[in-house]
């Protein structure tokens, strides 16, 4: 009988990442018993079984919505014929992958809808991102990034407020450390005009932006009205781009109460296709400089 085909096992990958956040090796190690799975022509029926569980459970484990167990891992690696000292270099990642996270601490104002973004948005390659509304969360003053929250939990105590402002300034300072993302950031017009906050925290903002696009890490872009008019994925966007042979794409679309992650490629390229075009007909960074100067010149 024919040895069956071994995917890739990602044990060298996550050795050169000793650093990697337990969310984003939640995802690497799901991926790679998804493509165990389905080189063996096993359906998620028959895996749950073999763990004693429904097929949902599986699906749940493949794409990181569930924590790995060591017992569930070891089980499922046995039954895709992997051999022993991986299964147990496996196992040992699986713990490590159920780890709590940085985030963590910050209890209920992460709900689990956002849970998988910030795990992962440490370990992209590159973070894209359009947003019809507000300047992103990842490049927002405090006082901006206050207004923002104000503005959409009104009833929430000052306590509350203040954990939800603290959390988005930790995610913003993690993005300036070594080995950190490169930021790709497309802002519609629009959001130059709408004042948040009142006129100070308006002008802090855009002076911010300014500052922001000497940085070598970061790229501005702003969509004119001309631009998104033409070329839009329709509503804001966060597009995660992880270096080849990491991680599958993810595109991030956040709605009031809840997110939906998408990985399939027809998806992926959609929004990366959208972006892409979107980006060709937005102002240049030198273009979008000009841009902020004169909508900071409206707020003096």
């Amino acid at each position: 009988m024919p040895a069956l085909p071994q995917p890739v096992s990602p044990i060298q990958l996550l050795e050169r990442r000793p650093d990697m956040g337990a969310k984003a090796m939640a995802r690497v190690l799901g991926t790679y018993l998804r493509s165990l799975r389905e080189s063996r022509g096993l359906t998620p029926a028959v895996a749950g079984g073999h763990i004693r569980a429904h097929a949902s459970k599986i699906s749940r484990m493949e794409t990181a919505h569930v924590s790995l167990k060591t017992r569930d891992v070891e089980d499922l690696l046995s039954l895709y014929g992997v051999g022993q000292k991986e299964r147990a270099e496996i196992a040992v990642l699986a713990q490590r992958s159920a780890q709590p996270d940085w985030w963590q601490p910050y209890g209920e104002v992460v709900p689990d809808w956002l849970q998988q973004l910030i795990g992962l948005e440490r370990d992209a390659h590159v973070i894209r991102t359009y947003e019809t509304q507000f300047v992103p969360g990842l490049l927002q003053t405090r006082a901006y990034a206050e207004s923002v929250v104000l503005s959409g939990h009104r009833l929430a105590p000052p306590e509350e407020v203040r954990r939800r402002v603290d959390l988005r300034m930790e995610r913003q300072r993690r993005m300036w450390e070594p080995g950190a993302p490169v930021l790709w950031a497309l802002i519609d017009e629009g959001v130059l005009h709408r004042p948040v906050g009142g006129p100070q925290v308006m002008r802090d903002q855009l002076t911010y932006l300014l500052d922001v696009l000497r940085q070598p890490g970061v790229r501005l872009q702003i969509a004119s009205y001309a631009a998104s008019a033409a070329a839009t994925p329709g509503a804001s966007v966060t597009y995660l781009r992880f270096a080849q042979g990491f991680l599958p794409d993810v595109v991030y679309l956040e709605h009031m109460t809840s997110a939906v992650y998408l990985d399939r490629l027809e998806d992926l390229d959609r929004y990366r296709a959208a972006l892409d075009e979107l980006s060709a007909l937005a102002a240049t960074p030198a273009a979008s400089r000009a841009m902020l100067e004169e909508a900071l010149r409206r707020y003096a």
